[in-house]
């Protein structure tokens, strides 16, 4: 019958031919999935956020579906679950695996934003928390409780980037009962891989490497077990959690480079880590790749290649206002947050309000994350700026 223009262009019956394929996952966008029947309709309601079809656009489409999948084969998990940001992947698997009376334990070089939920989220909800040095396994034995039901491991460690003995951290949990996760952010899948150590869950802030553009937020949670997938599948589904297409396109794009990339970060931050640890005004460099970095064996056992980040203490005669000079002053590294993208960044941080004074980090501390920019004209801008602060 006829129509008006409106009624057509929305009920319109062209439907692309199959067999179309191309080296870039399709991007498919829609809230509103359409079942054939009725009949479809109730034998699907019944299996939300399950990956065996498609109800709606918040529980998965073909373009998230396959990212999950993706990173499942870089991390070497069976399940992944995509969070809107890495924190929110720290905080599915703690309201996953959490109830009020419970213990988690927390490395002292926990990621920042992750000991700030524990003590105020979870607090909140009646979890309490510890902290235990991840260099001292006989301190995680010792602090491992009956109320203790997950414990955070980091490799290495958030800003001091100490490096655990992971497959001894991880074996003291497993024998306790307790579950162990794993922040695998700087690991990202290519350093070494964090199911082969025997973790249950591995979170990872797709924000950085698997991205590499900076221009999006997400993280995931992947594990093998399919039990534990079940439980965080049902948290996930309960806080409403999910994606945009769009920003899961840009990780599909970033994905097949990230191993090259990778690379690239590694042996640019090795270089210029090595030439900083001779500078005068330098008294140590944090990178697991140098001797001078606390658990350098550990990591010479753990991995096979390092990421593009690492820190350095600056003699402690120089006031907080010369490092503030120094990060000013140099002109290929923007001063931001967060890590893994193209541009290198340079973040000065206060000692004295993320590690205790019995931790032994004397000094200025500024975190480096090294780009894809030339080594060369990375090294001359540090040069310059060292030369002009420090003299």
């Amino acid at each position: 019958m006829p129509q008006d223009i409106s009624t057509s262009l929305i009920h319109h019956n062209y439907a692309p031919p199959t067999g179309y394929a191309s080296v870039p996952a399709g991007v498919f966008k829609g809230s509103t999935v359409l079942f054939p029947d009725t009949a479809t309709v109730r034998s699907r309601v019944k299996t939300f956020g399950h990956r065996d079809g498609y109800s709606y656009g918040l529980y998965g489409t073909p373009t998230t579906y396959t990212l999950e999948q993706r990173l499942c084969t870089l991390e070497g998990g069976s399940h992944c679950l995509l969070a809107p940001s890495g924190h929110a992947a720290i905080s599915i698997v703690n309201l996953a695996f959490l109830s009020p009376g419970n213990e988690v334990l927390l490395p002292t070089n926990v990621y920042g934003p992750a000991l700030r939920s524990a003590r105020g989220l979870l607090g909140s909800l009646g979890i309490s928390y510890r902290c235990y040095d991840p260099m001292d396994a006989a301190d995680l034995r010792a602090k491992i409780g009956p109320q203790t039901k997950l414990v955070w491991v980091e490799a290495p460690g958030s800003i001091t980037m100490e490096f655990p003995n992971l497959r001894e951290l991880v074996a003291l949990v497993k024998a306790s009962g307790a579950l162990v996760a794993i922040d695998n952010t700087w690991g990202a899948g290519i350093a070494f891989s964090p199911f082969e150590m025997g973790v249950d869950v591995s979170i990872h802030a797709l924000t950085k490497y698997p991205s590499g553009g900076a221009d999006i937020l997400m993280g995931s949670v992947i594990t093998r077990n399919d039990a534990l997938h079940q439980r965080l599948r049902e948290i996930y589904l309960d806080l409403g959690m999910g994606v945009g297409a769009n920003d899961a396109e840009l990780v599909l794009r970033g994905l097949p480079s990230v191993k090259a990339r990778y690379e690239i970060h590694d042996r640019s931050a090795r270089d210029l880590a090595s030439w900083l640890s001779e500078r005068p005004s330098v008294t140590r460099v944090l990178h697991p790749a140098l001797k001078t970095c606390p658990g350098h064996e550990n990591w010479k056992a753990h991995c096979s290649r390092a990421a593009g980040l690492f820190s350095v203490l600056f003699d402690p005669v120089y006031e907080a206002s010369k490092i503030d000079e120094f990060c000013d002053s140099l002109e290929l590294f923007g001063i931001g947050l967060s890590w893994g993208g193209p541009m290198s960044l340079v973040m000065p941080y206060d000692m004295t309000a993320i590690r205790s004074a019995e931790q032994g980090y004397p000094g200025h501390l500024v975190r480096f994350s090294i780009g894809l920019e030339s080594v060369e004209d990375l090294r001359l801008d540090l040069d310059k700026a060292i030369a002009r602060v420090f003299g």
